[in-house]
């Protein structure tokens, strides 16, 4: 049976406990436009080699700033190469996140030794673990979490050709173009998953996550919708709907304006 992960899950600013956050009212108020636009910065990984689906750390960055304060625990449930690990040292929070793939646990804590480290980021932690995400209640303790924050696998939609419109026009030829990069053949891989599956699996998944937040604690998924034999599926929709039934509260949805990256960095 795994231990609990010994981690700081407590506040260490000095901000009102009637707070969510430790920003300004200014900043709070900026922050509730529902269309954000993310730009990739020298840190980020881009390169689909290493991971089929990256995004900018400016993505968990802003959801961290926004929903959290200095000290908390941050947690990814599929944390990929460690993007949102990455950003929530920048902002001194402590963070776990989880993985089935050892390659990608890997590639994020050599990512996190590689990082610069701010005098107070020290006094932070943040663990990435190879584990099944339905494992995760076995590691954190219940009501320890003010964040969850992660951008799950698009069920199988990795495991049809590439063909999206950031690899088309005058880069139709990319390396990436037409190939198949799904995550892993792991059966419990949510990336190998038909949509009904991968919905189910998922929900089973945030049922675990539940008792471990916080009261008032915010979950934040990132997802596409899904095209599949010219048929649209708005997977936001099913997973809205399978995270009410066991028991989450829709707060909000926020577009991602991508229209910056389409045709260049996408």
């Amino acid at each position: 049976m795994a231990e609990k992960t010994q981690i700081n899950f407590r506040k260490t600013c000095t901000c009102p406990d009637s707070h969510i956050n430790c920003l300004t009212a200014e900043e709070w108020i900026k922050g509730q436009v529902a269309i954000w636009e993310f730009y990739y910065e020298g840190r980020d990984i881009r390169d689909k080699d290493i991971h089929p689906a990256v995004f900018p750390i400016a993505l968990p960055k802003k959801c961290i700033e926004l929903f959290t304060h200095k000290g908390e625990l941050v947690l990814d449930p599929f944390v990929g190469i460690g993007t949102t690990l990455i950003a929530a040292r920048d902002l001194e929070r402590n963070a776990v996140g989880f993985d089935l793939n050892q390659r990608y646990v890997d590639f994020t804590n050599k990512r996190l030794t590689q990082s610069n480290m701010s005098l107070f980021a020290e006094n932070t932690k943040q663990i990435a673990i190879c584990d099944d995400a339905i494992n995760i209640p076995k590691y954190l303790n219940e009501e320890t979490v003010s964040l969850c924050i992660t951008s799950p696998p698009y069920a199988n939609m990795l495991n049809h050709e590439r063909l999206n419109k950031s690899l088309r026009s005058d880069l139709r030829a990319n390396k990436h173009y037409k190939k198949v990069q799904q995550y892993s053949n792991n059966p419990r891989d949510l990336g190998t998953m038909r949509l009904k599956e991968y919905i189910d699996a998922l929900a089973d998944i945030y049922k675990g996550i539940l008792p471990l937040l916080k009261r008032k604690a915010h979950c934040v998924i990132n997802v596409n919708d899904l095209w599949e034999n010219n048929r649209r599926y708005p997977t936001h929709c099913y997973i809205i709907e399978a995270m009410e039934k066991i028991g989450y509260e829709l707060r909000n949805i926020i577009i991602w304006d991508k229209r910056n990256l389409v045709n260049k960095v996408g």
